[in-house]
This record gives C-alpha cells, sequence and structure tokens, in this order.
C-alpha cells in the first residue's frame, strides 16, 4: 500500500493536504458573509468557463436539472443566441484569466441581459471593476481545479435567490464531506480506503460510465485523471454507449470500465447497468463500480467528485508523477495570441 512517504516526496506541492481540509474549507465557505446577489425573472441561465470553473457550471446544471429554469453550459468562447432580458449570465474563471471565459463576459456586457462574475481576482475582476460589472472575490486555494469546494459552496451561498437548493440538502453534502473524508485522507492510507483502492486498480485506460444525473461527477473524474494523473481517460453516458460505446469491447484492449451508480438511477437506466455488467462477465471484462451516497444531488455529486478527485491523486504518486503541473495546459495558455 502507499504510505505516507512516498505520498509527500511525488507530490510535491501537498495538493493532497488541502483535499484532507475540504470539508472544512466547504463549511467556511458557506458560512462567509458574502453580499448576496439579488435578481429576479430568470427563465435561462448560462455558466461560462472552462476545467475546474466549468465543473462547476455542470455540477449547478445538475442542481437545475428539476426546475423550469431552461439552462447552458458553454466551455467556450461564444454564448447562445438566446440570450435575452430573462437570461442570467454566469462566468466563472477560478485564475481570473482564462481567455474564453472573459470572451464571453465581454460579449454578455454588451448585451441586455442580467451577469455575475466570479474569481479571485486577475483580469476579470479588473474588467469588471472597470465596467461596473456585479463582481465577487472568492480566494483561489492552491490551484484552480483544487478550489473547488471553496467556489461551489460560497457560489452556493451568494446566487442562493436563483439556485434553489434547501438548506438542509447543503448541511446534509457538508456532513457527508465530513464522513468520507474520515475514509479517503491520506490519514487512512489502508485497504479499507475506497479511493486508494481505486487508484490501485486502474492500469490502462479508464473508461467512466455514468447516468445522466451523474454526468457532472462523470466529466470531474476525466479531467482530473487527465490534469492530475497525466492519463488518457474517457467518459460515456451509460444509456447512448449502449448504442454505440459496447461495440469496441468485441477487442481486447487496455481500457478499463468504471461504472458510476447512482442510488436511485431510473428504473430503465438500473435495468441497462445490470445488463452492462452481465455482458462484461460473459466477455471476462473486468470493471469497477462505484455507488453514490444517498441524498440529494449535490450530496450524491460533491461526495463522488471528493472520492474520485483524491484517486486521481493517489493515481498519479503511486505511478510517480507530481499531480499539481501541468506542463501541456501552461504551453497552450503561453502559445494564445492576446
Amino acid at each position: 500500500m502507499l504510505d505516507l512517504s512516498i505520498l509527500e516526496k511525488y507530490d510535491s506541492q501537498q495538493m493532497h493536504k488541502v483535499y484532507d481540509m475540504w470539508p472544512e474549507i466547504a463549511r467556511k465557505s458557506y458560512e462567509q458573509n458574502f453580499v448576496k446577489a439579488d435578481f429576479d425573472g430568470i427563465e435561462h441561465i448560462i455558466f461560462a468557463g472552462m476545467g475546474g470553473s466549468g465543473a462547476l457550471g455542470d455540477i449547478f446544471a445538475s442542481i437545475l436539472s428539476k426546475t423550469k429554469i431552461h439552462v447552458d453550459v458553454v466551455k467556450g468562447y461564444l454564448l447562445p443566441e438566446t440570450v435575452d432580458s430573462n437570461t442570467l449570465v454566469i462566468v466563472v474563471s477560478i485564475s481570473g484569466n482564462t481567455e474564453e471565459t472573459l470572451n464571453v463576459l465581454k460579449l454578455a456586457s454588451k448585451l441586455n441581459c442580467k451577469l455575475i462574475a466570479f474569481s479571485s481576482g486577475g483580469k476579470m475582476k479588473r474588467y469588471c471593476t472597470k465596467y461596473n460589472i456585479e463582481f465577487r472575490e472568492i480566494k483561489q486555494i492552491h490551484s484552480p481545479r483544487v478550489s473547488f469546494t471553496n467556489f461551489l459552496y460560497s457560489m452556493l451561498k451568494i446566487l442562493e435567490s436563483v439556485i434553489p437548493v434547501k438548506h438542509e440538502d447543503i448541511l446534509e453534502s457538508l456532513t457527508e464531506l465530513e464522513s468520507l473524508r474520515d475514509k479517503i485522507s491520506s490519514n487512512n492510507l489502508t485497504q479499507e480506503n475506497p479511493s486508494l483502492n481505486l487508484a490501485m486498480w486502474i492500469s490502462g485506460t479508464p473508461l467512466i460510465y455514468y447516468p445522466h444525473g451523474l454526468q457532472a461527477a462523470a466529466i470531474r473524474f476525466k479531467n482530473s485523471l487527465q490534469e492530475n494523473g497525466k492519463i488518457h481517460t474517457i467518459s460515456e453516458d451509460v444509456i447512448e454507449a449502449c448504442h454505440n460505446g459496447i461495440v469496441p469491447w468485441e477487442k481486447h484492449s487496455n481500457v478499463q470500465p468504471i461504472l458510476l451508480e447512482g442510488n436511485n438511477d431510473y428504473v430503465k437506466t438500473k435495468e441497462r447497468w445490470e445488463i452492462l455488467k452481465k455482458y462484461f462477465n460473459i466477455n471476462k471484462i473486468d470493471y469497477y463500480e462505484i455507488h453514490s451516497v444517498k441524498g440529494s444531488i449535490l450530496s450524491k455529486l460533491i461526495n463522488l467528485i471528493y472520492l474520485l478527485d483524491y484517486s486521481s491523486i493517489f493515481y498519479a504518486v503511486i505511478s510517480k508523477t507530481d499531480p499539481s503541473p501541468v506542463k501541456s495546459i501552461d504551453f497552450i495558455k503561453k502559445s494564445i495570441s492576446e
């Protein structure tokens, strides 16, 4: 099993120590005395962000999926043509310097829509200050992707007038984080650690299957394995995969299926999971199952993201890789013309 000395040796920027504090960071962020946003008449919400910031849009889209509000998540430069006076555009760049999101901010500022921006500062803060755009500054902790919980819970507090999450659901999700931390943190490097077990199981290319409601967790896991573990990773909706993605299993490969199963998935989705597992068993394809906790969609998603993010750190260290540096992303950013 992994030991603490190896973890600290390869995790040069001590990412794991911040993850050990995720429950406290989340609770403190939610309890902060932010100036809340005040929007009404919202029929359409657009979340704009890339990478870790975009993952925030995915989780809010899941939360809002059972409401009458139409939601778009923009991971790119442009806004949809459907923006109008009843649209709220929420732009998030944890660093404050993400080119694509800054472009969306500038476009939205020229339209007849409602607009709010979130970042730790940078160009986004300067633009919002210059043009009197509603802005909230949230501290970056370690790196944009590691700052997920403090941005998520700060935004839940600031946007509570438009993001209808029950207070008890938020408290439940915080309790679930605390409970999970005891199982997955660096203080429990044993065979009882589910994040570590998953990391040790991965030896090829992970293929993450997910039901629609858990898409945010699957995308986040894919991104975390790519950034922290530096490995190619695939994610597919389990229902859609049964119409196309299942076919490549007819050939041998080093791809490894990971099944993210919801505690209360739709009955036909549950049926599909069983059929898929039967297919894998018949064809002697090893797979790994991960089940969400019970409770609200927020609890399910944040719990899965915590478990899976930590697994990506463990995977990196096991493969003697430092999870923090992202040289390829740095290359892209330096190569983009101003």
